[in-house]
């Protein structure tokens, strides 16, 4: 028997078609379940259906997740659905790598100490031994795995393994100032989320913050997108900009990138965390 305050989340994204959400929710409703949120969206464009629940069992009335798993195949055969369920007792498992930069590790250590970002932290990978003593203060295993160009596909196979090995579901590109393998970005499809330190499309390698300096710009801000092989290309899941003006010197634009990455990460984590993203081809669906 479930508990009322078991809460689960369905996920659906389908060829767009009538009678999808009154397929969907009458089944919930015929196994004994309550409906405490929905959305939906349906883009013309690439003719998808996409859809999130949340809902929770009936209190007074058995059943079981798996029943309910196991019935719904029958409604996601019948409009080629694809779709995941998922319980909100069970935290996501999420790997988190760092180079030298704190501010973006700081800010999710924070937030999750505070209940903000509900996740289990599987551990800390670096490149380097600065944040160490951070990792260690906070009780969480840090793992360090040098890369030169000679050891690069050594030690992304050693994260491969790191990433089996604790079951993690995500990971977190916390400013990891290593551009990754396309076979890694592969494997890590649609569960590895990066922070780009500009609006993109933008200024693309070195100093971005110097290069919107020269250029004269009025905004500034950072990226949270999903990993692929194609260099910051990725989906993008959030963006957050800052107005600027003359007066800004290039640490000042600094200074201000900082907040601005994260928020960005913070906010494209917790979506994924709370299974609001959809892919939609090179896009996303974003149920906030």
């Amino acid at each position: 028997m479930q508990h009322a305050t078991s809460h689960f989340i369905i996920k659906i994204s389908c060829p767009a078609a009538s009678g999808i959400v009154a397929a969907v929710t009458t089944y919930l409703a015929d196994k004994g379940c309550y409906i405490s949120e929905m959305a939906q969206f349906d883009d013309d464009i690439s003719d998808r259906f996409f859809m999130r629940a949340v809902f929770r069992f009936n209190q007074g009335l058995e059943g079981g997740i798996a029943e309910i798993e196991q019935g719904f195949a029958d409604v996601a055969a019948r409009f080629e659905m694809e779709w995941t369920l998922h319980s909100t007792s069970q935290p996501m498992r999420v790997l988190l790598m760092v180079s030298k930069f704190d501010h973006c590790l700081t800010d999710l250590l924070y937030r999750h100490q505070k209940g903000e970002i509900d996740m289990q932290i599987t551990a800390i990978v670096s490149n380097h031994l600065d944040l160490r003593p951070m990792a260690e203060r906070e009780g969480i295993r840090f793992i360090y795995l040098p890369v030169t160009k000679d050891s690069k596909a050594e030690q992304e196979a050693a994260l491969m393994k790191i990433v089996d090995e604790t079951r993690t579901e995500l990971v977190v590109l916390a400013r990891y100032m290593q551009i990754l393998s396309n076979d890694l970005c592969q494997q890590l499809a649609g569960r590895a989320i990066n922070i780009h330190h500009s609006f993109l499309p933008g200024f693309k390698g070195a100093k971005p913050y110097h290069q919107a300096y020269t250029r004269g710009v009025k905004l500034i801000g950072a990226t949270a997108h999903y990993v692929t092989s194609d260099l910051d290309e990725g989906p993008i899941i959030e963006q957050e900009v800052q107005r600027v003006d003359h007066a800004y010197l290039p640490d000042d634009l600094v200074a201000i990138g900082r907040d601005t990455e994260t928020v960005a990460l913070s906010k494209a984590v917790k979506y994924h965390l709370e299974h609001r993203v959809f892919l939609n081809q090179d896009r996303t669906v974003i149920f906030r």
